[in-house]
């Protein structure tokens, strides 16, 4: 990495706070509506984001061995921003599961009254 100590890399620098829309709009938000598009609906989404993660830093069980993950803050972004893709990913293909189900229930329900 060419940054020097304590100096923020171009990925920062460039896209300040003024300049970007989604960050501008996700400070404005609601701290309860932050939480709660934050959380997963379900805990088997739970369960895989927790997986991801665990497979990203490498999953050695903390009750055998002493971890310790040290990054560059650019590497960090990077992790921040994959696990922000696969949370993206997950929530999609858990409401496509409900939609896929309640169309299932729903078919179901037609063909018993047919």
């Amino acid at each position: 990495m060419n940054n020097l100590p304590g100096q923020e890399p171009n990925l920062f620098r460039e896209a300040s706070a003024q300049d970007n829309l989604l960050l501008r709009y996700v400070q404005s938000m609601n701290p309860e509506t932050v939480a709660q598009l934050s959380r997963p609906v379900s805990a088997e989404v739970m369960q895989v984001m927790e997986h991801n993660i665990i497979g990203l830093l490498g999953g050695l069980p903390s009750q055998h061995f002493d971890v310790t993950v040290t990054t560059s803050r650019e590497q960090l972004g990077r992790l921040l921003a994959s696990a922000m893709m696969s949370g993206y990913f997950l929530k999609g293909a858990e409401q496509r599961l409900a939609f896929e189900q309640s169309i299932f229930e729903a078919d179901s329900i037609d063909d018993s009254d047919a």
